[in-house]
């Protein structure tokens, strides 16, 4: 519409400029010339305006459309989060229970090792105390019974069993032995180990070399001893010579070297019983 009274004004104007108008018409008709330039001015400014808000518009509706697209892989990342996180916790909850299972072997075990531990120094201190009640005042000078590490060590000095140099034993050790030897029938869970020990004196016969052979031949006569004379069986007795490399004392003294020539029955408790329980020990998963 204002387009066409901008065509009419145009052509007025042509008009008078063609003919001859009075000037009270001119002057309306240039006012309403004016009015359509105004209307025209005003109507242009209006669509630029307008194009301007559509565009506007429109960048935000594309922005608004990358948003919610953004909005929708947000959402579904969270979705897969969470699924995640719910297995997570499902495999956890199954860990635990698996961890439970296992914190419960293994206090079972552990258990069974203090059961058979306690079984064992129950028994060695029966065993020493037994011993030691048996021997004589005499007897006693040269026996030396101890518990060291679930183990009983009966130390006995050679110069009751042997005399010097040699490694027959003296007829006065087999009472002492047949006490021992009692003892060691009355537990028979337990093994046997026999150590010879010297001093650093040299020693050199036709039939020992030096105190390797010293020793270890007087601790196969204490085996073969309790074997023969008293039962012991030899499948539980091993026999070992150390030799002048295992002192209790220094070598110095008269003394000191006494104390170091001895032999040492070692009573140990089987290890096929520890070797069982080690082999049942409960197995962790990395």
């Amino acid at each position: 519409m204002k387009f066409k009274h901008l065509f009419l004004g145009f052509a007025l104007v042509g008009i008078m400029s063609t003919s001859c108008v009075p000037n009270k018409k001119y002057a309306e008709l240039q006012t309403k010339y004016d009015e359509l330039q105004t209307t025209y001015g005003s109507t242009r400014e209006d669509l630029i305006n307008c194009n301007a808000n559509t565009r506007n518009l429109e960048s935000q509706l594309q922005a608004a459309k990358q948003g919610n697209l953004e909005l929708k892989k947000g959402m579904q990342d969270l979705k897969n989060t969470l699924d995640k996180s719910m297995d997570a916790n499902a495999q956890g909850s199954v860990n635990i229970a698996k961890l439970v299972d296992e914190i419960n072997a293994s206090n079972q075990y552990i258990k069974q090792l203090v059961e058979a531990k306690s079984k064992s120094d129950s028994l060695n201190i029966a065993l020493t105390n037994r011993l030691t009640r048996s021997l004589t005042t005499d007897e006693m000078k040269e026996v030396d019974v101890k518990v060291l590490k679930g183990v009983v060590y009966i130390s006995l000095a050679d110069n009751m069993l042997f005399k010097s140099g040699s490694y027959e034993v003296n007829s006065r050790a087999m009472e002492t032995l047949s006490k021992i030897a009692k003892i060691l029938k009355d537990y028979k869970d337990f093994d046997v180990l026999v150590e010879g020990n010297t001093d650093n004196v040299p020693i050199s016969k036709t039939n020992i070399r030096n105190n390797w052979d010293l020793s270890a031949l007087r601790a196969s006569s204490i085996v073969q001893v309790l074997q023969n004379n008293f039962g012991i069986d030899p499948k539980r007795m091993s026999a070992a010579g150390r030799g002048e490399f295992n002192p209790i004392s220094d070598n110095d003294s008269e003394l000191g070297k006494q104390r170091n020539r001895r032999t040492e029955i070692i009573i140990t408790p089987k290890l096929d019983e520890f070797m069982d329980l080690i082999d049942k020990a409960p197995e962790t998963e990395d």
